[in-house]
């Protein structure tokens, strides 16, 4: 099995029970958060246990975003040397974030998109290095509405306020950045691109089947989206995982605050215990066909098919990552 969408580096000795338990691999995912984070600590760590441990860790670089002040050429000629080294380390994708799109700026004060000019010689490196390309571009759509304490993603919205679109009308649409994400596809035909969380379309299975019917190179990950896809219609959402089992794969956005060696034992015993529940609740949820619950809510399971259930676990992935 494979959980093509995390971040927990670390190889404590309960972790890699855990893992050789399920028989798991985790595809750590490297997020550049601008300024002056130094995100290359988390690409080395990611990049050695990848190494130490083939069997349950791999990973997935980034890049630098670019400056106002950053000259062009420096900067493309700079990220494609960084992503080569990263590629020779064993990396299998690169992932570009929602502050591309949301937060960065260019010169002239205006949001940097995704689809920016800039970007299209780095895109086309990494198609022709065959490897793949993570976007994590937007938010859930909820992250334009208004605040609702019954919405899925209310306690992220209302503990970070400056990620909750609603009521900024000087920050890109929803439509804006999906159509740049789209535009990004369209420019780069032979580059596999994967949506990470239903690609920001978790909000309708319709949006993101027609997106995977009309660009051959795109498939998305299911991670950090179960509670909103276990509040929509059962049937469609399992008919949607079935006839799109080949493009759709699983993956969970687990994210360790901290590592097990800076934790005392019952912190240690706890952040395990929550690792396996989230687990077990994608599990239930996609095998099982009773009600069961889901963020407390009762919902129905999908009791997938064990074919999609293999694609689903890690054939797709493997195939949309060459190399994991």
């Amino acid at each position: 099995m494979i959980d093509s969408h995390i971040h927990f580096g670390d190889d404590s000795p309960e972790v890699l029970a855990f893992l050789d338990e399920h028989d798991l691999k985790l595809l750590n995912i490297c997020v550049v958060l601008g300024g002056d984070d130094d995100w290359r600590i988390q690409a080395n760590l990611y990049s050695a246990l990848s190494k130490r441990y083939p069997k349950h860790f791999a990973w997935c670089t980034s890049f630098d975003l670019p400056e106002p002040t950053d000259d062009p050429a420096e900067y493309i000629e700079r990220v494609r040397a960084q992503l080569a080294q990263d590629f020779a380390d064993g990396a299998v994708a690169c992932k570009i974030w929602k502050n591309i799109g949301m937060e960065q700026r260019k010169a002239d004060g205006s949001f940097l998109l995704p689809d920016d000019p800039i970007f299209d010689p780095i895109l086309d490196f990494v198609a022709k290095q065959e490897r793949t390309l993570l976007c994590h571009i937007a938010e859930p759509l909820e992250c334009w509405l208004p605040l609702n304490p019954d919405g899925v993603h209310f306690g992220y919205y209302s503990r970070n306020p400056e990620w909750h679109m609603y009521g900024k009308p000087e920050f890109p649409s929803h439509t804006t950045l999906m159509d740049a994400r789209d535009h990004i596809i369209e420019k780069h035909p032979d580059l596999r691109v994967v949506g990470a969380h239903f690609g920001s379309h978790e909000y309708s299975m319709a949006e993101v089947a027609q997106r995977l019917d009309r660009y051959p190179n795109y498939a998305v990950d299911i991670s950090a989206r179960l509670g909103d896809i276990a509040r929509q219609d059962t049937g469609i959402v399992r008919d949607f995982l079935i006839n799109y089992a080949d493009r759709v794969f699983f993956g969970t956005d687990v994210v360790l605050q901290q590592p097990f060696t800076e934790l005392q034992p019952a912190a240690r015993q706890d952040t395990l215990n929550d690792l396996r529940a989230n687990y077990e609740s994608h599990w239930q949820f996609f095998e099982r066909s009773d009600v069961l619950s889901i963020r407390n809510r009762p919902t129905q399971g999908l009791g997938l098919p064990d074919a999609t259930l293999r694609k689903f676990y890690g054939d797709s992935a493997r195939h949309w990552y060459p190399g994991l």
